[in-house]
């Protein structure tokens, strides 16, 4: 059997990484088609599934840090050639998520009302009635979105991400004559988004647990699956990764909603301008992501292995390579803003707004990103979980949040200060990290039991 620099040649690398980008790709592409399609329903449509979405993101987080943590254990399983309990996490990971989704796909449905009213208590009663449509469908969709995100997982953990980009590849081209059918031509509006997009995690969750199970060459033994049996001590490596990655994404997406309250005091107009400077920013994120999932597998392995050389090795080039295309993404954001914005049914007052937005994204983005959002995977593919945590929060705290305030409203520059600190949340993570690791203290860290 290959060791773990012989399995990751250049080679190997790119068939790991296409597809990555490509899922990555196919994923703001849903999103893109999402708020294009809803956006001649009107601005109170398009605000409503922005606003949702991002309470959506808050709840799914904690089932995708169970994949991140699951993915970790099943690589290093893999690094260290113990496919027996690699088969043992990967089911571990795929009760666990089911289990952490319907408990929240629950609350979700039955406390929506009250959330919004706190979150967004000064949104006006059109987007709110929508938004309660749209909220309700999308909850019912997360056990399904657990267990595509669960087996997806584990297809990345042994090199193959080709599968998954099939999958979502099949569903994009699903959900668009979804959209169509359910908010053009049924005249749903934004509950039609939610209700092709149930359709699509079905689709997809059924499609990818079939494969993984059903492949008898697949790497992992997931015989049994069918006959839950939890295990306490494997559960708890997942968790271990898992929690800190979940309280840590938690905290992130609670302090965006937290700055997303900006947005309402300054009218609908200003709310679908950040809207759609979010999707169009997405598209900076795309190759970022990709790169930043792959780490978890090869430093995971190579972690695994014991080679900790291969994981500096590895990390340093594909963080040299996220780097680069990341700035080349938002160099080419921010030339051609004014085209991108003008595919959406915006405002004058709008489309002013969102231009600027997106100018200070693109420019804070090439500079921080890399290292405040790509470089974690490789601490936390080391079991360094807890340090990106500490230092996610102290960041999200200090900077995101209460400098997005002082600045909008005290200094009085209005909702732009919502980007700038989100800038300077970049730039202070990314400094923490690369310092963290420089210092090799990452090494020290044990995921798996010595043998």
């Amino acid at each position: 059997m290959l060791n773990v620099r012989e399995r990751w040649t250049n080679r190997a690398l790119f068939r790991l990484l296409w597809p990555l980008v490509i899922e990555q790709l196919l994923s703001v592409t849903m999103g893109i088609t999402d708020t294009l399609m809803v956006s001649p329903v009107g601005e109170y449509a398009l605000s409503s599934v922005n606003l949702i979405d991002n309470i959506n993101n808050l709840f799914i987080i904690a089932f995708t840090a169970l994949c991140t943590g699951g993915a970790v254990v099943v690589s290093q399983y893999i690094g260290r050639k113990d496919h027996e309990n690699a088969g043992i996490a990967s089911k571990q990971l795929i009760y666990s998520a089911v289990l952490v989704s319907l408990v929240i796909a629950v609350i979700a449905i039955l406390f929506r009302r009250p959330v919004l009213r706190i979150l967004y208590s000064g949104i006006e009663d059109d987007v709110m009635n929508t938004a309660m449509a749209y909220f309700r469908i999308s909850a019912l969709s997360y056990p399904m979105l657990a267990v595509y995100h669960a087996c997806a997982a584990l297809f990345r953990s042994v090199g193959n991400s080709k599968t998954p980009m099939l999958v979502a590849l099949l569903i994009n081209v699903l959900h668009i004559f979804g959209n169509a059918l359910f908010i053009h031509w049924l005249r749903m509006g934004s509950a039609g988004i939610g209700l092709s997009i149930f359709l699509c995690r079905t689709v997809a969750a059924v499609i990818l647990f079939v494969l993984l199970v059903k492949n008898h060459r697949f790497p992992l033994c997931l015989t049994g699956i069918l006959k839950p049996v939890f295990i306490p001590s494997m559960i708890r490596r997942i968790l271990n990764i898992g929690v800190p990655t979940g309280l840590e994404a938690s905290m992130f997406q609670f302090g965006r909603l937290l700055t997303q309250r900006i947005f309402p005091f300054f009218g609908t107009s200003i709310i679908a301008a950040n809207a759609v400077t979010t999707v169009i920013n997405s598209l900076s994120f795309m190759t970022g992501n990709a790169f930043s999932i792959a780490l978890l597998t090869v430093v995971g392995q190579c972690i695994g292995a014991g080679d900790y050389e291969a994981a500096k090795s590895y990390t340093a080039k594909i963080i040299k390579n996220t780097l680069i295309t990341i700035f080349i993404i938002c160099l080419l954001n921010f030339i051609f803003r004014d085209s991108l914005i003008g595919l959406f049914n915006l405002t004058p007052e709008a489309q002013a707004a969102a231009r600027l937005f997106i100018a200070v994204h693109c420019v804070t983005m090439a500079l921080g990103w890399t290292f405040s959002f790509g470089l974690p995977n490789a601490l936390r593919a080391a079991g360094d979980a807890k340090y990106v945590m500490i230092v996610a929060a102290i960041s999200m705290w200090t900077i995101r949040v209460s400098a997005a305030y002082l600045l909008t409203f005290t200094l009085g520059i209005g909702p732009i200060g919502v980007w700038f600190a989100m800038g300077g949340d970049f730039l202070f993570r990314g400094i923490s990290y690369v310092l963290r690791w420089k210092s090799g203290r990452w090494q020290q860290m044990k995921v798996l039991d010595l043998r």
